[in-house]
């Protein structure tokens, strides 16, 4: 079983408070998601997120093959991060953690760590440099596409 990391960072023409109303709402995911991962919630969502709160998705991530993913928002350190963590779905393990630091000047510096363990073991990890990894490089720069459009 091998242990990959995904990394991330972006700057956002926003005040700490507008990044993180954005990203924590869990609503907003949809929004920053490429639109072929089909990407939706199942679950109902309060206004704010908490420790321990759980949010069903539905995904498209290979092949139009639908699948359920859970995960649990297992940290939340208001304007300064949050992590999610699969509980269900197409990881062997997925750690997401969120940080957030003000720069001044109305600017956010938004940094991504994102801890996984492909699925499918030995397969899995045959196919990470061709298939998984790219997807998530692709999902993350829709992604930061995305956010300079919402932020401009």
């Amino acid at each position: 079983m091998a242990i990959h990391t995904l990394q991330s960072r972006q700057v956002i023409k926003a005040s700490l408070q507008q990044a993180w109303a954005f990203f924590s709402s869990p609503r907003n995911l949809s929004r920053i998601t490429p639109p072929e991962m089909g990407f939706t919630i199942l679950s109902e969502l309060p206004e704010s997120m908490f420790p321990g709160m759980m949010i069903e998705y539905k995904v498209t991530p290979l092949f139009g093959i639908p699948l359920t993913w859970l995960t649990e928002i297992s940290h939340v350190k208001e304007r300064e991060l949050f992590v999610d963590e699969q509980r269900v779905g197409p990881y062997a393990i997925w750690h997401h953690e969120h940080h957030f630091r003000d720069l001044g000047d109305g600017r956010v510096e938004m940094h991504d760590r994102v801890t996984y363990v492909p699925p499918f073991g030995l397969l899995g990890e045959l196919v990470h440099p061709f298939i998984i990894k790219p997807q998530l490089d692709r999902i993350f720069a829709h992604r930061e596409k995305a956010v300079n459009e919402l932020f401009g």
